[in-house]
């Protein structure tokens, strides 16, 4: 497979405390021109990337993050507020506490009303897999593939460890027909992209691989 080709999984992602605007539309520019799945950005930044982009390239951002502890109500309120400022893919935190309680109606119940809120959009939801047993990933696996939504996402990038390749295909083995699975932390270089690929990763989230290719297109090499 070459580059271009696992770029167009990628949600070029940029997240930090810092990030200005002009670091925005440096993530926009390269998206567009790279191709990649989307850009993941702060949901502040949403309305004006959506018009900025003028529909050249989808949108995510991210819902409670990073710790996933907000009220369901704010989740949805968030999400509401993102898909209107023109968000077309939300990543969401699950209450991580919640499901180590076995609070899983409940865990559940948040992932179907953000669905909802999503109305019709991609909703991706992050379970922090470097927190969880093995036990949990696997019953998170259950649960979102039950709450109906698209993707089972592996970390947020801001936790004490990103995906691995154990993880990937532990989700890949256990989520239901139609779920996909994104791939996120930690992810920065090629071959690592097409061994999550090769394990089942759907979708990948990370800001290296496009650096990469500048550097490539520069005469850097890798």
């Amino acid at each position: 497979m070459n580059t271009s080709e696992v770029l167009k999984i990628v949600d070029h992602t940029l997240l930090t405390q810092t990030a200005t605007w002009e670091d925005i539309k440096t993530i926009l520019d390269d998206g567009i021109k790279y191709e990649t799945a989307s850009a993941c950005i702060p949901a502040a930044y949403v309305k004006q990337a959506a018009e900025y982009v003028e529909g050249k390239l989808p949108i995510c951002t991210v819902i409670g993050f990073p710790n996933g502890y907000s009220t369901t109500a704010t989740k949805v309120f968030e999400t509401k507020d993102a898909i209107a400022n023109g968000a077309s893919e939300i990543d969401m935190v699950i209450n991580i506490g919640f499901l180590k309680d076995g609070r899983y109606d409940e865990v559940e119940e948040e992932i179907r009303q953000i669905h909802e809120a999503c109305d019709g959009k991609i909703l991706k939801v992050i379970i922090e897999t470097c927190l969880l047993t093995e036990e949990e990933k696997i019953k998170m696996c259950e649960i979102v593939t039950k709450a109906g939504a698209e993707f089972i996402k592996t970390s947020t990038g801001f936790s004490t460890a990103g995906a691995t390749f154990e993880d990937v295909k532990l989700m890949h083995d256990h989520v239901g027909e139609g779920v996909k699975v994104k791939a996120a932390g930690g992810i920065s270089s090629f071959d690592d992209a097409e061994k999550f690929m090769s394990l089942g990763a759907d979708r990948l989230g990370t800001s290296r691989l496009v650096k990469i290719m500048k550097n490539t297109d520069n005469g850097a090499g890798y």
